[in-house]
């Protein structure tokens, strides 16, 4: 300010000067006038260059003016640039956000007053079946159309989720999305959906294994208040009076069986995966096995052609009594359902790929195929009046998977009904190792070990 001042006078001083030298007095008045109005053109000029650039310029490259002007187009670029940094650290903040929400495992709908879709992430995109591009302004009543849906829309009342068949879902493979609605802004909606199938699915469980053990308990219950009602109120003949004993007996065997499945399960899940530094020779766990698998094949009255084959210098690697449940498991569902006559055929070797193969091979009745993806479930029974028959707690399937998921193997099953069927466990080769035997065919210090992998 004070340098405008200062040319505005310099310029009258010098008009008057160079006006008074000339003509006297009346040339200093003429000088004066030209004085101001030179700067006045100076100054229009400058306006208008800084009004130039205000209007189609680089506004943070000011034309280079001096004094007021100069300093108010300073004043602007440095506003300009400030907006400018923020405008880009919102914009960055913007596309962290939406980034954000586009990997969001839950899906996200923007919708505007009229429920049209204004934007949408790939998770949502995935539930609904939808183009996020060329389904925009789409009404997403009319691109879901799902009864449940709609009524839960028009209700407006938002405060409860609404679960609903996702698009493409079928009776065998359903799925099951989970919505809710957040009114924001003017009439806008923010629309969540969660893929709730695994929950869904875990709660149908629930309830089926609740309401599994409790009539797998109840129907021993009964038989045992029966008789033991029956013998508080007759006086039975020493022979039948044995025999209803005996029967109470079995009973009661079976819910301790039940129960001590059950205990193993719970084990099994809540314990930590197990290490590979216990090593158990195949040839101990097999050999139990046979003991077993005899003893049961003669207390149903069975006659079975039982085969074990064993590579004597393999052990395995990790909890003993573990792998024994699952390898008993499976020999003994064998046993009960091969009919006697038929075979029962065990090997425990090292598979073409060097992993440990447990397989069991029995000639019994065989299993449909619809059935097979659900044998290991608990509780499941493809024929349950038989299964009561052979005296199975419907757990033993559930045992052999979670022992061999906790070990990092697999379990496969492969049946044909009216041909047999086969259950194979595989171990990794990081738990397979062998040992060098003795001729007489005892397990010596190992000199010589190797990893089977």
């Amino acid at each position: 300010m004070v340098l405008r001042v200062f040319l505005f006078f310099l310029c009258l001083a010098a008009g008057g000067s160079v006006g008074a030298f000339l003509g006297g007095d009346r040339g200093m008045g003429l000088g004066l006038a030209l004085g101001a109005l030179a700067w006045f053109a100076l100054d229009t000029a400058s306006a208008l260059r800084a009004l130039r650039w205000l209007r189609n310029g680089d506004l943070r490259q000011p034309p280079g003016l001096h004094g007021l002007w100069g300093e108010a187009l300073d004043r602007v670029r440095r506003a300009v640039t400030l907006r400018d940094q923020r405008l880009e650290e919102a914009e960055n903040r913007l596309q962290d956000f939406l980034d954000a929400i586009r990997g969001s495992p839950n899906g996200v709908v923007l919708l505007d007053r009229d429920a049209r879709i204004e934007w949408i992430n790939d998770t949502a995109a995935a539930h609904f079946g939808l183009d996020p591009e060329r389904d925009l302004q789409q009404h997403v009543v009319h691109l879901l159309r799902d009864p449940e849906f709609s009524a839960f829309y028009g209700g407006r009342n938002y405060t409860q989720d609404v679960v609903i068949p996702a698009p493409g879902s079928t009776a065998s493979r359903p799925r099951k999305l989970s919505l809710r609605l957040h009114p924001y802004g003017e009439g806008r909606i923010l629309m969540l959906s969660r893929d709730v199938t695994a929950v869904e699915q875990a709660e149908i469980m629930r309830r089926d294994f609740v309401a599994n053990v409790s009539h797998e308990i109840r129907t021993p219950l009964t038989v045992l208040s029966g008789f033991v009602e029956t013998l508080q109120s007759l006086d039975l003949p020493p022979e039948e009076r044995k025999r209803y004993l005996q029967t109470m007996g079995q009973q009661t065997q079976r819910m301790q069986t039940l129960v001590n499945d059950l205990l193993t399960l719970s084990r099994l899940e809540g314990s930590p995966p197990p290490g590979a530094g216990d090593w158990t020779p195949v040839t101990t766990l097999t050999a139990q096995c046979q003991q077993e698998a005899r003893a049961l094949a003669a207390s149903m009255g069975k006659k079975l052609d039982l085969r074990f084959t064993t590579e004597p210098e393999l052990s395995v690697g990790g909890i003993a009594s573990e792998l024994q449940s699952a390898f008993s498991n499976l020999v003994s569902n064998a046993i009960r359902y091969t009919p006697s006559g038929g075979v029962v055929e065990v090997a425990a070797v090292t598979a073409a790929d060097r992993r440990f193969e447990f397989r069991v091979r029995d000639t019994g009745p065989g299993v449909a195929a619809e059935h097979l993806p659900r044998l290991t479930e608990r509780f499941y029974r493809v024929d349950r009046s038989r299964s009561r028959e052979t005296g199975g707690t419907g757990l033993g399937l559930a045992i052999v998977k979670h022992v061999v998921q906790r070990h990092g193997g697999e379990l496969k099953i492969e049946s044909t009904q009216g041909a047999g069927s086969t259950f194979t466990i595989l171990l990794p080769a990081a738990r397979v190792r062998t040992v060098e035997v003795t001729p007489a065919g005892n397990a010596a210090q190992p000199a010589r070990e190797s990893a089977a992998g």
